[in-house]
């Protein structure tokens, strides 16, 4: 294995973890929280329109909240999911941002 300094473009290589590094950083999710006021059919659905779940997927999720308390349902940027989970919540859903 060569040495980091034979390589063709250090910086680039340096410029690329960096990256990494931040992407990493700035990833957040979504947690929905189990209540006893929304029905199943009303979850799945919040979940497929807000966060683009498939039927199965959200399905999968509310399950998961129903038994075990709470699911991550939607990855990413801050900036992105903040209207996401306002809109969560406007619907009635328990969620909140952590990360």
């Amino acid at each position: 294995m060569k040495p980091y300094t034979d390589l063709p473009y250090p910086e680039r290589e340096l410029e690329l973890l960096e990256e990494e590094q931040v992407e990493f950083k700035s990833s957040h999710t979504i947690i929905l929280y189990n209540d006893d006021v929304n029905t199943f059919e009303h979850v799945i659905e919040m979940l497929m329109v807000y966060c683009d779940h498939l039927p199965e997927q959200a399905e999968q999720c509310a399950y998961l909240v129903h038994h075990t308390g709470k699911c991550s349902v939607k990855n990413g940027d801050y900036d992105k999911l903040v209207p996401i989970c306002s809109a969560l919540q406007e619907q009635g859903l328990s969620a909140q941002i952590e990360g």
